[in-house]
């Protein structure tokens, strides 16, 4: 029914209703006539995929990179008037949507002090996104700075991603130093308490607070969790390879 509905709107934006979910965050940027958004079309599934459950709460949401604002009124809308959202810009003039309700700070995403001030006024976070400069540098360091101010359970979500391909934003398809080499790493923080080798891999932060790493066209997402040393354990009695 919704195809219907919105045919003349997906027909605008060039969307293929079969492949994308419809949900409340592409509803309300398919009706927008507000303030700008300017997103891929297929982050709002992911973004739903990951976020729906922290709807309705109170819970505490970061933006990098305001722009336009129009985002944060959608992250209002679709997680409800209880939570509580942040945002970081290096354009002052985005300071006018603190009389919107929202809590603005003005600073650069390159400069970890402020990304700590932040981090201790505004924070523990449930949720953080990184859309701001996409610089390869600039991604790293906030995820390093701000991933410990997530709170437990929380979700840190680092958007166009596509970057890390791009010369022009330090990025080049497998240079160590991009975003999705770094991240791609922590794949194997993941799994550090299974090394052999403890010289070349061994648990770190990362392997004790990160339950996963997901990668997606453009967006990479961590959820931090407290992990416990893995263990495992037999259960059962018949084992067909031994005689009874």
């Amino acid at each position: 029914m919704w195809k219907t509905k919105y045919e003349e709107l997906l027909n605008k934006y060039n969307i293929n209703p079969e492949f994308i979910e419809f949900n409340d965050l592409l509803k309300f940027f398919l009706e927008n006539k507000r303030r700008v958004i300017h997103k891929w079309i297929h982050y709002f599934e992911v973004y739903d995929l990951y976020f729906n459950k922290f709807r309705n709460r109170e819970n505490s949401i970061l933006e990098i990179g305001v722009n336009r604002g129009g985002s944060l009124f959608m992250w209002r809308d679709y997680f409800g008037e209880r939570a509580k959202i942040a945002g970081i810009d290096i354009l002052k003039g985005t300071k006018i949507l603190n009389q919107e309700g929202f809590n603005i700070f003005i600073g650069s995403q390159a400069d970890p002090l402020f990304l700590n001030i932040v981090g201790e006024k505004a924070g523990p976070f449930d949720i953080i996104i990184d859309d701001g400069s996409h610089i390869m540098d600039h991604q790293i360091l906030t995820f390093e700075e701000l991933f410990p101010f997530l709170a437990e359970g929380g979700i840190y979500l680092c958007e166009d991603c596509h970057t890390s391909y791009w010369d022009s934003y330090g990025g080049g398809y497998k240079k160590k130093s991009t975003f999705i080499e770094y991240a791609k790493n922590i794949v194997d923080d993941l799994n550090a308490y299974h090394s052999k080798n403890r010289d070349e891999l061994k648990p770190n932060y990362y392997t004790k607070n990160i339950e996963y790493v997901h990668f997606y066209d453009s967006i990479v997402v961590f959820k931090k969790r407290k992990r416990a040393i893995p263990y495992n354990r037999k259960s059962g009695e018949i084992d067909w390879r031994k005689k009874e």
